[in-house]
């Protein structure tokens, strides 16, 4: 069975604003599924928009 290709291209403001929306508070694997972008990409695109993952979902990963 072949590989899903996940590359889509440029973000939309759409998926940026999900992005910027669900980042804080959800794990990032479950975003990029949700959008269809590798996890890496979603990543990069939080990074570069300056989103952080909440201090609340920090702690409830034991990383806080």
């Amino acid at each position: 069975m072949a590989k899903k290709k996940l590359f889509k291209g440029p973000w939309s403001k759409s998926e940026m604003g999900v992005l910027k929306r669900l980042f804080a508070n959800n794990p990032t694997a479950q975003i990029a599924a949700k959008l269809g972008r590798p996890t890496e990409a979603v990543k990069k695109k939080a990074y570069s928009m300056g989103l952080k993952k909440s201090k609340k979902y920090m702690k409830s990963l034991g990383r806080a």
